[in-house]
């Protein structure tokens, strides 16, 4: 059950940015959630860091922010890799 709550916390973590990042036209649902994924894992290795706890294995609003500000700083390398800058 962890993993279907993840994917969902990943889903809307990866959709709210790439709605702040303004890449929400070019994104399906498959890429939000594989975005939100992905930066849940960065969030989480940063927080760790920091000493925040953010798991997303369990619904909680710390892990949904760091699931999304994890997503943000991947869209962010990406638009840096693609474009050659930041929005």
């Amino acid at each position: 059950m962890g993993w279907i709550i993840a994917l969902i916390v990943g889903g809307v973590a990866g959709w709210l940015a790439s709605m702040v990042m303004n890449r929400n036209a070019s994104m399906g649902i498959f890429w939000n959630i594989v975005v939100g994924c992905v930066g849940s894992v960065i969030g989480n290795l940063a927080a760790n860091q920091f000493g925040i706890s953010g798991s997303v294995q369990s619904f909680s609003i710390t892990g949904l922010i760091v699931a999304f500000v994890g997503a943000v700083v991947l869209l962010a390398i990406v638009n840096l890799i693609q474009r050659g800058k930041v929005r």
